[in-house]
């Protein structure tokens, strides 16, 4: 074939191309705006919900922080020598100091509530909650702290680390409250995974002293066992020996 036949059999070829593109748009130019226009509402959507995000974090972070100075106060019993400076908290309209524990914690509350009610799915909101949930359990406010430990395990997930944190204060607030079957039954439970982040000794530990109050005395003997033989560096080992030679005698 000649090189003009060639030449304008390729002319010929672009033209049908160029041709068949068009039609093709032309009658699916409604179908292509569709999509398009879904993608940029798919796009600003996004963006949206990234600036909302941001924004809920930095709304909690700040309540939580409010809520903190109440709990970090410090104690200074009424007359006790040495006191010293004491460090403003202006966010409670107080010197920042509490004669007693549990006057600084009924401090605490309200603002540790606000803060986990206002962004209850955020980093911050969970975070209060759980301050919640421990100081509800330190001023035996054992059903309420346990109720706020489960919301804690439920926004968090149950395999984060505040998930386990809160299963783990919930079995210290049922054993506390007496509900001792339902703190073995998580000790045990927590005791037997392979998560690095967990102390599983000090799990242990608790768990023996909860079997000791049951007067199961063969199951707190196998969990100071198992602190000595497989947690031998543990703070706990020389407690767990004790309390082993204690059973024995």
């Amino acid at each position: 074939m000649k090189r003009k036949e060639r030449h304008h059999l390729q002319q010929n070829e672009l033209a049908h191309t160029i041709e068949t593109a068009r039609e093709f748009l032309e009658t699916r130019q409604r179908q292509i705006a569709g999509v398009l226009t879904g993608l940029i509402v798919i796009a600003v959507g996004i963006f949206g919900y990234s600036v909302y995000r941001q924004q809920t974090e930095s709304r909690g972070s700040v309540l939580l922080a409010e809520a903190m100075v109440a709990l970090n106060a410090r104690v200074v019993p009424v007359g006790a020598p040495g006191q010293g400076e004491v460090p403003a908290a202006a966010a409670l309209g107080a010197t920042g100091t509490f004669a007693t524990e549990g006057a600084k914690l009924n401090a605490a509350l309200p603002k540790l509530k606000a803060a986990a009610d206002a962004y209850p799915e955020s980093t911050a909101g969970i975070t209060a909650r759980y301050h919640l949930a421990g100081a509800l359990a330190a001023l035996g406010r054992h059903e309420e702290a346990i109720q706020a430990f489960d919301q804690v395990a439920k926004g968090a997930g149950a395999s984060s680390l505040y998930g386990r944190m809160a299963r783990l204060g919930k079995a210290d607030t049922q054993a506390h409250a007496g509900q001792l079957d339902a703190a073995i039954a998580t000790w045990k439970d927590m005791a037997a995974t392979s998560a690095d982040d967990l102390p599983v000794d000090a799990i242990l530990m608790e768990l023996a002293r909860a079997y000791i109050q049951k007067g199961n005395t063969e199951e707190a003997r196998k969990a100071f066992t198992q602190i000595v033989d497989q947690h031998p560096n543990s703070p706990y080992s020389a407690e767990a020996r004790a309390e082993l030679e204690n059973l024995k005698g």
